[in-house]
């Protein structure tokens, strides 16, 4: 649904994107974690088609997105800061949605807002970060976009708010089919929805796998070994990182093989544990390590 190739861009004298390449399938959920500055937002405004790559081609349904209302009245877009009309009541609002989009549904608007609870009659700068990110939520939901792109759309949002937005996002997904691209830095709530992660850093995609194979792959062992440990442990293939505490190796793979299972096994151990490792975890790690050739 979503292809990006060999994308680059620069903003002044920064490259800030480098050779971006992934591909999202229709009906999944795709996550984009990074630092501040690595190219998230950058990249998001290249698949909208508010920039223009210097360099490489962003498709949505087989079509180039820049300068292409056909391929962006399938979008729908939340930006991490609004620019809607401040003037505007959310119900004049809603009017030059309905004028926008021909497809979009008042029904459906008042549906969801059942859940968000905003007086239509406030007028948009009266609202808080968290209320216009709610309104931006809904108007975009409500064109039944094909593809939904979301910059950091929890930011703002109190616990009950976000819980309801992450129902609803999946019931778009699960019944509409709907594509979704999420940059984020609230992990936990990637973890819980995506497919698929990206790791970018200073304008490269380092890492990117299915949220199942990182799971399967990166994984933290606690490891007490009877002597010292092997000489060449940190330079093994399957390790990402090692951290020692007192006599405690831990040990970040990023293959959990039978093969490394079999090396540790061989050193005579006192024992092997695996520790928990949340997507944060796993974010950190990769982002420090860096994951090009994995």
């Amino acid at each position: 649904m979503i292809n990006v190739r060999d994308v680059c861009k620069r903003l002044g004298a920064n490259q800030v994107l480098e050779d971006i390449n992934f591909e999202v399938k229709k009906g999944t959920v795709f996550g984009l974690v990074g630092e501040n500055g690595a190219g998230k937002t950058t990249l998001i405004k290249c698949m909208t088609g508010i920039y223009k790559p210097e360099k490489g081609h962003i498709n949505i349904d087989k079509q180039d997105v820049f300068d292409n209302p056909k391929a962006k009245i399938k979008i729908g877009y939340v930006a991490e800061q609004n620019q809607y009309f401040q003037s505007y009541k959310i119900a004049e609002m809603l009017k030059f949605y309905e004028l926008t989009y021909q497809d979009f549904s008042r029904k459906n608007f008042n549906n969801l807002n059942e859940n968000f609870k905003l007086n239509i009659n406030s007028r948009i700068r009266e609202l808080s970060k968290g209320m216009q990110m709610r309104l931006a939520l809904m108007l975009n939901l409500c064109h039944h976009p094909e593809v939904l792109i979301l910059d950091e759309p929890t930011s703002g949002l109190d616990p009950v708010a976000k819980r309801n937005f992450i129902k609803i996002l999946m019931q778009e997904v699960e019944e509409r089919k709907t594509t979704v691209f999420i940059s984020s830095h609230h992990l936990s709530d990637l973890e819980r929805i995506c497919d698929t992660i990206a790791v970018i850093k200073k304008g490269r995609i380092q890492y990117i796998n299915s949220l199942e194979e990182m799971k399967s792959n990166i994984r933290k062992l606690q490891v007490i070994f009877q002597n010292s440990p092997p000489e060449d442990m940190r330079n093994w293939p399957e390790i990402m990182a090692v951290e020692k505490i007192g006599r405690v190796f831990y040990l970040i793979t990023k293959e959990y093989t039978e093969e490394l299972t079999n090396k540790l096994h061989n050193e005579n151990p006192i024992f092997v544990e695996e520790v928990d490792l949340s997507l944060e975890d796993m974010f950190i790690y990769s982002a420090e390590e860096g994951l090009a050739d994995a």
